[in-house]
């Protein structure tokens, strides 16, 4: 039997090309689990794999996607069964193991969660990585005491998957929330989704060399990294917390621990690959409960996997706004 997939190849060293192509059941790996997917999502993760970025995927050809959604089809475990509805983020899917960007999977029965109450298949995807992601960060402010009420929160990168599904589910829950964007033209997207400010990302970034700036605000979730996560730190008031996870921007800081030792602020990183099972689950429970958006449907756009090629270089160029999600079948 055989089924689609995009499939990235590498055609000459260092030159990638993606086609929608027929794969066998043979070609899957290992696993307990066989997934038929309806839906997956693009990160920029994704893109990257896309583009033959060794670093994220080692081998070649392969299938990207590191979110996929669906019911499973087999299954060799007594708690995953025939006709569950399920889902997996994470973990090696999409990196070295075929991905969501095709219409099954086979995956290990450790990384498949069971889906959350109150969520479809599709609304899944509308969150996967990205809004998984915005939750650890959003669960570690919470146990460092950092509490609607208490002060601001700058959430950088506003617009992209993660930025723009931690400032809708920040604002849910009752914080104040300063998104910060390199596209002005996207203010009123992220008012739509809870943003009491939205300032340019030149508002954020300070180059005067001090080591610390006018406390702005209580808590930040940065998906840019250098110079802006560098700012962001010296502008976060007393006691406070910084969730560092993307490096659109730049993969190094330098910086002061001024910050660390005068005001107390802690800087902390958001792995979401390797969660632990019990972590997902409580994560993927408040995602679908308290923290659930009421209209998602404002950062969503939709595709399948003829239209993922156009997506991917979107991405690629910094030009996506909110998530993109991948109807499969």
């Amino acid at each position: 039997m055989k089924f689609k997939a995009l499939v990235v190849e590498e055609t000459e060293p260092g030159t990638f090309l993606r086609k929608i192509k027929e794969r066998s059941f043979d070609e899957l790996p290992e696993g307990d689990i066989l997934i038929k997917v309806h839906y997956s999502a693009l990160n920029y993760k994704d893109a990257l794999s896309a583009r033959g970025h060794k670093g994220i995927t080692r081998h070649y050809p392969h299938t990207p996607g590191i979110d996929a959604a669906g019911v499973v089809e087999w299954s060799m475990s007594s708690e995953i069964k025939v006709g569950d509805k399920v889902l997996v983020t994470g973990y090696d899917l999409g990196m070295n193991t075929s991905g969501g960007f095709a219409e099954y999977i086979r995956v290990p029965v450790s990384w498949v969660v069971k889906l959350p109450e109150n969520l479809s298949l599709r609304e899944s995807m509308i969150y996967g990585t990205s809004g998984f992601t915005a939750g650890i960060a959003i669960n570690e402010l919470i146990k460092r005491d950092i509490i609607p009420g208490k002060g601001k929160i700058l959430v950088t990168g506003a617009t992209g998957g993660v930025g723009s599904l931690a400032v809708g589910m920040l604002s849910k829950i009752g914080y104040q929330v300063i998104a910060s964007t390199g596209k002005p033209e996207k203010a009123d997207f992220l008012h739509v989704l809870g943003a009491k400010e939205v300032i340019g990302r030149d508002e954020v970034i300070d180059l005067t060399g001090k080591p610390l700036l006018k406390s702005r605000w209580l808590g930040v979730i940065d998906n840019v990294g250098g110079e802006t996560l560098v700012s962001a730190i010296r502008a976060t008031s007393q006691g406070g917390a910084v969730a560092c996870i993307g490096l659109v921007g730049s993969d190094k800081i330098n910086m002061s621990v001024y910050p660390f030792i005068l005001r107390g602020v802690s800087l902390f990183g958001v792995d979401s690959a390797e969660r632990p099972m019990d972590y997902r689950l409580r994560i993927w429970h408040l995602i679908a409960n308290d923290w659930r958006l009421d209209k998602p449907e404002s950062l969503v756009k939709e595709t399948d996997i003829y239209g993922l090629d156009k997506e991917i270089d979107l991405i690629l160029l910094g030009k996506q706004t909110g998530k993109v999600i991948v109807k499969i079948i």
